[in-house]
């Protein structure tokens, strides 16, 4: 089996949860590390024993051996660095959301089309095991979406990343947070989403983005998604999933499941890991490895870009 040799761009929280699942993902290496802080990212490179570090993307491209791009860089950088990828006959994966804008993302998707090469986007809530399972059941008639309570809560008064430290770009509930939810939503109830409302707090002084919003879906099927976000909550932190259905009530914490009473449900025999970002990753190598179109491709999640689109002018227009 040929090795999948990859150049990893960005060193922070998300580029280090990338590299950790690849180390268990047999035949592929991460072989060039791209970084804001040189310094930084060389002390990521040697920990995980990347031989080539970089603050440079286009010097990673340039490298004949590199095989494939996972792009864990800042939401504004994604569109543009992965049709640079494209452009370089890399195939690529782009950490959520796959651009900041609908004319965006469509570029993304017709030149990945122009290409062939395998374009995906981190969309990793269609690869956690605890919503695996239910896509299963759901795609097996057992289950059907009445409803999907969805809160996405943090607390930040500063520009902070998963890890703790300063970020270098602004975050959003909108184009990053809130792209979790539609897509998966519309995956989860088989349909496409008919109709979108959103409500806004009001805008940060410094950060300059809406620190709360309320979002409203429904799907073609009928099913209908209630998605509360915040960067004001000052409790439990994270994203949590209530499945209301015809045939039970499940509730999604990341990788865990548990039904509408607190009872965890078994599903680490979903998959070959309870890691959601090694699943999302092993999609990717083995679409490149089979020539096929991966789950969460770029084209897949397209229509998840176009309902954010949406919200945003119903925003703007207040």
């Amino acid at each position: 089996m040929k090795t999948i040799r990859v150049a990893l761009a960005g060193a922070g929280a998300f580029g280090v949860k990338h590299i950790e699942g690849i180390r268990n993902i047999d035949g592929v290496e991460v072989v060039s590390l791209v970084g804001r802080q040189l310094d930084k990212t060389r002390e990521v490179a040697a920990k995980f024993g990347i031989g080539h570090v970089t603050t440079d993307l286009a010097e990673s491209l340039a490298r004949k051996e590199v095989d494939a791009v996972i792009l864990c860089t800042p939401t504004q950088m994604h569109a543009s660095q992965a049709i640079a990828c494209l452009k370089a006959g890399k195939h690529v994966q782009v950490e959520i959301p796959l651009a900041d804008s609908l004319a965006d993302a469509e570029a993304v998707v017709a030149l990945q089309q122009q290409t062939g090469l395998v374009a995906m986007c981190g969309h990793t809530r269609r690869f956690n095991p605890s919503h695996q399972y239910l896509h299963r059941r759901i795609v097996a008639g057992e289950l059907a979406i009445q409803q999907m309570d969805v809160q996405t809560y943090f607390f930040r008064r500063t520009n902070m990343n998963a890890l703790g430290q300063p970020r270098s770009w602004t975050d959003h509930l909108l184009w990053h947070h809130a792209a979790h939810t539609v897509d998966l939503f519309a995956y989860q109830a088989g349909g496409e989403i008919v109709a979108a409302n959103a409500l806004q707090g009001p805008i940060h002084p410094a950060l300059g983005i809406a620190m709360d919003m309320s979002i409203q879906l429904e799907a073609s099927t009928g099913a209908i998604c209630t998605l509360s976000l915040s960067f004001n909550n000052d409790g439990p932190l994270g994203t949590f999933f209530r499945y209301i259905c015809d045939n039970g009530t499940f509730i999604a914490r990341y990788d865990d499941l548990f039904d509408g009473k607190e009872q965890k449900i078994d599903v680490s025999k979903v998959d070959v890991s309870m890691n959601g970002i090694e699943l999302q990753d092993r999609e990717f190598f083995a679409a490149i490895r089979e020539g096929r179109e991966p789950n969460a491709s770029v084209a897949q999640v397209l229509p998840c870009y176009r309902t954010l689109h949406r919200l945003e002018q119903q925003l703007a227009a207040g």
